[in-house]
């Protein structure tokens, strides 16, 4: 299953700040199966369009939407506390990924590869 609306909402403060999180899932070619273990982690899922999902949690609210090419583009917001949080689950669902952290005037401030 790939959408689900068990978890938690977005914090409105985060919701106020707009987006501030870009990045890159390396070698997905559906986003469905990442929305699962979104889903397994305890977040929301839902389809955002044909192909693409919105997964979100207290914290941090992307989407997934793929892009030309063998990757899924991400975009959100994430509360910059837990951007870490976010690369460890990355991490553990074995994906590749690159995510860009920036700030209320759109300066990159942090950058994770992995």
């Amino acid at each position: 299953m790939d959408t689900s609306e068990e978890g938690e909402a977005l914090d409105p403060e985060w919701a106020e700040i707009g987006n501030n999180l870009n990045g890159i899932l390396h070698g997905c070619r559906d986003a469905s199966p990442v929305a699962e273990r979104f889903i397994r982690a305890g977040w929301k899922s839902k389809s955002s369009s044909w192909r693409g999902y919105e997964v979100g949690t207290r914290w941090c609210e992307v989407e997934l939407d793929l892009i030309d090419g063998p990757d899924i583009l991400l975009n959100g917001v994430v509360d910059p506390q837990r951007l870490d949080e976010l690369a460890g689950l990355l991490h553990r669902f074995g994906l590749t990924y690159s995510l860009e952290l920036y700030d209320g005037d759109g300066t990159l401030v942090r950058e994770i590869r992995a």
